[in-house]
């Protein structure tokens, strides 16, 4: 008929994703702003705006059309109500929460301000996020949350507790939404990362006040954070990804009509979240991890299995494989 010859504008995908000044948050952000066909419209959000030239170095102004950087802590209700304000679309079709933050060490050491932190980011901020967007998805009966979750969300890491705690939380949190979500067409999501070659260990280098604070830890105690610490540089050699390859599952997440609730970018784990489910009461488990952390340092005898190329398989033997 008429007008064949007018383009119909495609209705892009608006997706908001937080913590975005550096690693998964910075890449994805470029990379669907960058998108050829400009299918999506990227709000990019960080706590501190000082933070985005790295981001702007990587999409280098071309893309003013498909990225929009806003200012947003995920800890303050009236940031995020403002955020979601400035969305001119009025409407969030992805919503990706990645804003987090770790802490490790012995669980004596850790303050309460650092474990307070780490749960008003990790869990109240995922909850107020979601919150925030998801009565229009709802509406719309249209969506998909997406949330950078950790293998540390799902078994329990020696000397990293209150993380795990947290993401612990998110897990539940999200089972227990994706069950009701269903029937609303809104796709829950958990991206399940292993270690990734980030700046991560660098900034593993215990500060001084830290190492200060170890002194007052039993010998014991020291010894076996001092063999963990060992044990992290040992993983990050044989399993860290690129953000490139955990960036794919995000994608393949997006672009999917129908995600499932967990994506697991990498199986290196695979074994020890088995071992959790083959054996309920967790002696397994908890026997599993302590070798696959503690063993390979404690004893010359050990050394000769570390040879294989995944010792967190090895360690549980070929029945889970």
């Amino acid at each position: 008929g008429q007008g064949s010859l007018v383009p119909v504008p495609m209705e892009r995908t608006v997706v908001l994703i937080t913590g975005c000044s550096s690693g998964i948050g910075l890449g994805l952000a470029v990379r669907l702003a960058s998108d050829a066909s400009r299918r999506f419209k990227v709000y990019a959000t960080m706590r501190n705006l000082a933070q985005k030239e790295r981001l702007l170095e990587c999409v280098r102004g071309c893309h003013a059309s498909t990225l929009e950087i806003l200012q947003l802590d995920v800890t303050d209700p009236l940031s995020l109500a403002a955020a979601a304000q400035r969305v001119q679309e009025r409407r969030v079709d992805v919503l990706v929460c990645n804003a987090g933050v770790g802490l490790m060490g012995p669980l004596e050491i850790c303050s309460y301000q650092a474990m307070k932190t780490v749960f008003d980011v990790n869990v109240f901020g995922t909850i107020g996020t979601i919150q925030t967007f998801l009565p229009g998805m709802k509406r719309r009966k249209a969506g998909k949350i997406i949330i950078s979750s950790s293998v540390g969300a799902l078994q329990g890491v020696p000397f990293n507790a209150v993380y795990c705690a947290s993401k612990f939380a998110v897990e539940g949190l999200c089972e227990s939404l994706a069950v009701v979500l269903q029937q609303f067409n809104v796709h829950v999501t958990l991206i399940e990362c292993g270690p990734l070659n980030t700046s991560f260990l660098a900034n593993l280098q215990s500060t001084d006040a830290e190492g200060s604070a170890l002194q007052v830890l039993d010998s014991q105690t020291r010894a076996l954070y001092s063999q963990y610490l060992q044990h992290c540089q040992s993983l990050f050699r044989d399993a860290a990804q690129d953000t490139e390859e955990v960036l794919q599952v995000f994608l393949e997440a997006i672009h999917s009509p129908c995600p499932p609730l967990r994506c697991f970018p990498t199986q290196f784990f695979m074994p020890l979240t088995r071992l959790k489910l083959a054996s309920p009461d967790g002696s397994e488990y908890i026997r599993a991890m302590h070798k696959f952390v503690f063993a390979a340092t404690e004893a010359p005898s050990n050394q000769a299995d570390t040879s294989e190329s995944n010792p967190a398989v090895r360690e549980q033997g070929t029945g889970l494989e």
